[in-house]
């Protein structure tokens, strides 16, 4: 994989058959170095007119279907369906189920373009021109809920079928474990799915007619498949494309100590069932990790840690992140829903540094929609307020799906151009922006102490709350980031929880942090006792954001015991006392202007200079 070398704020890309330099500079960042007019530079030399993501506002795309399309169709038709299963010979005794059985192995349904003069069904190595990558998305939804393998999903399998085998690329649908035709146990991403998930990704990428390049592509826990993969380094794996996909299960279910209400019951009480369907492989279902399953979903919520004491590893294999930092040596498109609480943004957010950091390329989309993809009508026009319908229609991504064509081409066939690394951020009044990384580098903190907020009281209990507010700021403010509130909190007998939303002046939901105060040093590691009656700093974090607040606006911050759909553990249901004059809240703030914003296509930005010039 072709890698860019990063100096300082400049991103270099290597030389090919057309020279090219790509800058990722922010003027405000900049000015003075380059003098004010210098803007940023996507320019490539005989780019496809609708390459450059800031300038596409003057390509037409097809919007009547459910998902985009691209400008240009490809020229190859899209052969018969064929029905696989491949052997995951790494499944064994140990693992219970079909490894108890012999012959565990998963199913997926594949789609190859028809090329001349190409036989995929022939056994021999094919020559250059018949080779090409696949684009495979893995998930338990096959016949579980949704239509099965071998045939086209709405979700996404349609659009990745029509768009692109005709292009010239390979699409699989896959069943993890315990779904579809798929034998062996429902695992909850767990060390069997993930090997299960491995050994397609090998498959796919050395058939004959494969070109070694495989890239995995999906939403939810089709999202959460992709970043499984990626923690083996499996050389095939070129890169991935998850969205709003989980970093490790319970990284997303608890949040500083934290639990979901869904947390303790997603593997057997939500998709270990998907397992269960009257044949004779339901008996798969008895293997470890379904088992560990019932004792370790209480257990976390008791704990809200991981539970990794006594050689317990359930949660720690379904934590895949730091495994990727590690051993992945592909590329990362991510695409995260700012309003999506279903998984929360903080699944992209660090992560994108994180992933960046670890010298993997990466590129981000976010918007403002829900649990959603970036094009669709349906579920981006049924947002509420403060939830992402302030920035609707200007969600929509038409260009989409030319944008995944560059990516993959470029990724996964070695040809066109490198895409612009860095982040497609969407505020939440609707206005699109890039920035080299997020949060930005250029952002400045306003720091403000609890008691100039004037709280209107210090104790917090399943019955009372506190509001704080800031304001009215004087000029246009941009909120972005993660936010901090370092709270001197002292729980009572029974421990302590906290929830803080925060608000504009009208009640518009701008973001929110919650906390057990177990976990007050943040993060997934907290005492298993807090000791009553004795103050801890409560380092809290908000869920990534980005906000505009007009001139004259102001922010209001409620602090309750909990909120959304979080559930206090049992240690820490009690009363918490507040020491406001001894709390920090710290606003990440940028400065950015029209000229910054860019417009997506088909869309009629007149008269909404807030959201583009």
């Amino acid at each position: 994989m072709r890698k860019a070398s990063y100096v300082g704020f400049v991103t270099v890309i290597p030389m090919r058959s057309v020279s090219m330099l790509l800058i990722f500079l922010l003027p405000s960042i900049l000015s003075g170095c380059f003098g004010d007019d210098y803007e940023i530079d996507f320019s490539v030399e005989n780019q496809d007119e609708c390459f450059d993501p800031l300038d596409r506002k003057d390509c037409i795309y097809d919007d009547t279907d459910v998902f985009s399309r691209v400008t240009k169709n490809g020229t190859y038709e899209i052969g018969q369906v064929q029905s696989v299963y491949v052997p995951v010979p790494s499944i064994t005794l140990a693992d219970g189920g079909a490894g108890a059985a012999g012959g565990a192995e998963v199913h997926l349904g594949l789609w190859l373009p028809v090329i001349e003069g190409c036989d995929f069904s022939s056994t021999e190595n094919l020559t250059e021109e018949c080779l090409v990558p696949v684009i495979a998305e893995v998930g338990p939804y096959y016949d579980d809920g949704d239509v099965d393998a071998l045939t086209p999903a709405n979700r996404l399998g349609r659009m990745l079928i029509e768009n692109y085998v005709p292009h010239g690329f390979g699409v699989a649908q896959v069943s993890v474990f315990g779904t579809g035709e798929s034998n062996h146990c429902m695992d909850l991403m767990g060390t069997d799915e993930q090997r299960g998930i491995d050994a397609a990704v090998t498959w796919l990428g050395t058939q004959p007619w494969s070109n070694g390049n495989v890239g995995l592509i999906g939403k939810s826990y089709d999202g959460s498949t992709p970043w499984q993969a990626a923690t083996f380094g499996n050389p095939h794996l070129a890169t991935i494309v998850p969205m709003s996909g989980l970093i490790g299960v319970h990284e997303l279910m608890w949040r500083n100590g934290s639990m979901e209400a869904r947390g303790m019951i997603m593997h057997n009480g939500v998709y270990g069932s998907f397992g269960i369907d009257g044949d004779t492989e339901d008996s798969h279902t008895l293997c470890e990790g379904y088992v560990s399953g019932y004792v370790n979903g209480p257990a976390a919520y008791l704990s809200g840690g991981m539970v990794d004491y006594a050689g317990n590893t359930y949660w720690t294999e379904r934590s895949f992140l730091d495994r990727v930092l590690e051993n992945y040596q592909g590329s990362v498109y991510l695409i995260q829903g700012m309003q999506d609480w279903n998984v929360d943004p903080h699944m992209s957010f660090p992560v994108h540094q994180q992933v960046a950091d670890a010298g993997i390329e990466i590129k981000t989309l976010a918007g403002q929609w829900a649990h959603d993809y970036p094009d669709r009508v349906e579920g981006h026009s049924s947002q509420g307020v403060g939830r992402g319908a302030e920035a609707y229609p200007y969600t929509l991504r038409w260009d989409w799906a030319d944008d995944l064509l560059y990516w993959f081409t470029w990724y996964l066939k070695d040809e066109g151009f490198a895409p612009a690394l860095g982040v497609e951020m969407q505020d939440n009044r609707g206005g699109w922006r890039f920035e080299a990384t997020y949060p930005p580098i250029d952002a400045e903190n306003l720091v403000l102490t609890g008691s100039d907020l004037a709280p209107t009281g210090g104790t917090v209990t399943s019955t009372s709350t506190i509001t704080l507010s800031y304001g009215p700021f004087e000029e246009e403010t941009r909120i972005v980031g993660m936010p901090t509130f370092h709270i001197d909190a002292t729980p009572g007998f029974n421990g302590g929880h906290l929830f803080i939303e925060m608000t504009d002046e009208n009640g518009m939901h701008l973001g929110h942090a919650v906390m057990d105060l177990r976990f007050h040093a943040g993060g997934r590691d907290g005492q298993e006792v807090l000791l009553p009656f004795v103050p801890v700093n409560a380092l809290m974090e908000f869920m990534p954001m980005d906000v505009v607040l007009e001139a004259g606006e102001s922010i209001l911050l409620t602090v309750s015991q909990t909120g959304e759909d979080y559930v206090p553990s049992p240690a820490a249901s009690g009363t918490v006392m507040i020491d406001w004059s001894q709390s920090t809240l710290t606003l990440p703030l940028i400065e950015r202007s029209c000229s910054d914003l860019f417009q997506v296509p088909m869309l009629d930005y007149s008269g909404n200079a807030s959201r583009s010039c």
